[in-house]
């Protein structure tokens, strides 16, 4: 076990968290406040959900980085397959977070599930 690496891998895990939990609740919060949000398709709501999966999907992204440092300390014998794996995972994440919150319409969940399903199948 390289352990520069795991505590690498431990501290992007951290600060996903952290990124997930303070932008929730100093930023977010305070923005849609706002009443002069932009509205795309009749409302704010849009905006306000994708504001908040765009937040959030780094977090997502940071995880999947830890994840690969992970791999790397722990001296994972198929990197390959296992780096493709979590590659995968990661924009199926970001694929059904973006298509979930947005109900289709914010069109980055094609290219995220494209992503995802290309990994995967080249494991």
């Amino acid at each position: 076990m390289h352990i520069p690496l795991l505590i690498a891998a431990f501290l992007t895990a951290a600060v996903g968290i952290a990124h997930s939990y303070l932008g929730e609740r100093y930023v977010l919060i305070r923005l849609f406040r706002r009443n002069d949000l932009p509205r795309l398709f009749g409302s704010d709501l849009f905006t306000r959900r994708t504001l908040r999966f765009a937040w959030h999907l780094t977090s997502v992204a940071w995880w999947g980085f830890s994840a690969l440092l992970y791999l790397l300390a722990a001296g994972e014998t198929d990197l390959r397959s296992a780096t493709l794996g979590v590659i995968a995972i990661t924009f199926g994440i970001h694929a059904a977070v973006t298509g979930g919150m947005s109900h289709g319409r914010h069109l980055a969940w094609i290219p995220f599930l494209a992503i995802a399903v290309l990994a995967w199948t080249a494991r």
